[in-house]
């Protein structure tokens, strides 16, 4: 029996979130219902904007996401995992403030890069504005070429598909912030990018693999899997 409890520390967007959960779902070697994880999310959509806050624009998000993974470390949880790449950007802060291990989404999908496309050496990735300053990629994934979007693409197809009027954070997961991320990820391949990173929870929700000739990473389908691995280690 899958014994471990597995936390989520959510709402950085909602539906990512409930997505992400999905992920472990799908992730899990199961033939009946209690065969999966106990999972145990706190989707707090009243963190502050990660973006935001790392442009200094915006409120720290960190004494809030702390509380929340205080909350999972109440009802104790083995295992835990941020559903927002531009958060990971503070995951050691709140690590220190909490006894159980956070998954570090890029470290996991450094270790799957190496592992699946030992020949690919450039990536492109497709991000949050402030993911792409944070410098995590390239930090995670220094022994690559990391390609980003030129500063318009950025601009107006990749955050406009995320945050705009009709983007993914408004509920919107059809045609138009799908139109806007396939043109910004062909823009990456003509830059010679082997493969291409959903660097931002919800560009996954619309972009999916079969829309790209090379193939499409999902940090959050990579981490998702590393969870439950994580967890069957560690009822071993």
């Amino acid at each position: 029996m899958n014994d471990k409890i597995i936390g989520i520390l959510g709402g950085m967007g909602p539906e990512a979130t409930a997505e992400y959960y999905m992920k472990i779902i799908r992730a899990t070697q199961a033939e009946k219902d209690q065969d999966h994880y106990r999972v145990i999310i706190d989707s707090n959509a009243k963190i502050p904007d990660r973006t935001a806050a790392i442009s200094g624009r915006g409120e720290n998000p960190v004494p809030q996401m702390i509380d929340a993974a205080k909350n999972l470390e109440k009802v104790d949880v083995d295992v835990a995992c941020i559903p927002c790449m531009t958060a990971h950007y503070f995951i050691d802060e709140v690590q220190k403030a909490v006894s159980f291990p956070l998954m570090n989404a890029f470290e996991e999908l450094k270790k799957y890069i190496e592992s699946h496309y030992p020949e690919v050496r450039k990536v492109g990735v497709l991000a949050t504005t402030g993911t792409l300053q944070t410098g995590l990629f390239k930090k995670h994934l220094g022994h690559l070429d990391v390609i980003e979007p030129q500063p318009v693409t950025q601009n107006e197809k990749v955050m406009e598909a995320i945050y705009g009027s009709n983007g993914i954070k408004s509920g919107n997961t059809d045609a138009e912030p799908l139109t806007l991320l396939k043109s910004a990820a062909e823009e990456l391949l003509d830059q010679g990018a082997e493969v291409i990173v959903s660097g931002c929870t919800e560009i996954g929700l619309v972009l999916k693999p079969y829309h790209l000739p090379v193939p499409l990473l999902d940090p959050m389908e990579v981490v998702a899997h590393a969870v439950v691995k994580e967890s069957v280690y560690q009822k071993s």
